[in-house]
């Protein structure tokens, strides 16, 4: 069980009501946080992230009852899906309220919002009071952050405060459901499966549409690292490891074979639950692990893997 450091929570909410930044957990990766009603404050995470402006946010609350501090026209079914995965790994776009700042939405007429369940993350909200507008703490583009340390490695002694809660159980960042158009669409998958969300709705989530809002994570290349990492088939894989050249970064649901070849090879757990929860640590090991590049080996079809897909799809596309 995390043990929240309630001092250290005090501390983290008192610099967000002064607009600083904190790096808080969540259930799905570590995030970096600013007073959502602050232009200034949340203005520091496009400066920190070197992330585009017009990238909106998610905001985090506490509770599902400040829904309509920030969106209106909330529909029923929104509450029916709060009702059933919040608090959770599960991000609503609604139509934001006027008086919502610009630089929180990237201009957009909607906003997403997401009650996290992470202990740590409910005391830091709960102390604060207000929307914590907090997309994952690392540079953008690059891989998200699971651990404190991974944090710390990013961005040194440049925040303000980082709270410590562990590794982040999901792994992987929220479920976007659209709900400020005529019908339900899935924007970004995750932990929340498409299956889940239609069994709530009692209809199929769709596709998104050029006419969508623009989300986090939707951009062909995201989460990657920097050394350069390829999708390849196990076969792939088998023939590029017993080629005796520069060192060489896998990552694989199977053991590494036998043999001193230079590299590093990582086995990924086999089930996606398990699989989602170590991507981003795995791909940090790799990263770092000195390889002339990473292999990534191609992941099952079912639809149980589609945010796994999602995610690494994203990240081996830069090559």
């Amino acid at each position: 069980m995390t043990t929240v450091d309630a001092d250290a929570v005090a501390r983290a909410a008192e610099v967000l009501r002064r607009g600083g930044l904190v790096a808080f957990p969540t259930e799905t990766v570590y995030g970096l946080g600013a007073d959502a009603s602050q232009p200034a404050a949340v203005r520091k995470i496009f400066a920190a992230k070197g992330r585009p402006a017009d990238h909106p946010l998610i905001v985090h609350l506490a509770e599902a009852a400040q829904l309509t501090q920030w969106a209106v026209a909330i529909p029923a079914i929104a509450w029916r899906l709060a009702e059933a995965f919040w608090p959770g790994p599960l991000t609503l776009v609604l139509k934001r309220r006027p008086d919502i700042n610009d630089v929180v939405t990237g201009g957009q007429d909607t906003i997403g919002l997401r009650i996290p369940s992470h202990p740590v993350a409910q005391a830091l909200l709960r102390g604060f009071g207000g929307g914590v507008a907090g997309p994952s703490a690392n540079r953008f583009g690059r891989i998200s952050p699971t651990t404190a340390a991974h944090v710390r490695a990013e961005f040194g002694d440049s925040l303000d405060v980082i709270l410590e809660g562990g590794q982040s159980d999901v792994g992987i960042e929220s479920t976007i459901v659209d709900l400020s158009g005529e019908a339900p669409a899935l924007l970004r998958p995750g932990h929340v499966s498409a299956e889940a969300l239609a069994r709530v709705l009692g209809t199929a989530v769709r596709s998104p549409t050029s006419m969508s809002p623009r989300v986090s994570g939707s951009l062909e290349s995201h989460y990657a690292p920097r050394t350069q990492a390829v999708l390849a088939t196990a076969d792939a894989i088998d023939v590029a490891w017993s080629d005796p050249g520069a060192p060489l970064g896998v990552l694989s649901r199977r053991a590494r074979p036998a043999g001193d070849r230079p590299g590093l090879w990582v086995t990924a757990p086999g089930d996606p639950d398990g699989y989602a929860h170590d991507l981003y640590a795995s791909l940090r090991r790799l990263d770092e692990g000195g390889c002339d590049r990473i292999l990534v080996e191609t992941l099952p079809d079912g639809p149980e893997w589609s945010a796994i897909r999602d995610r690494v799809g994203r990240a081996t596309a830069a090559s």
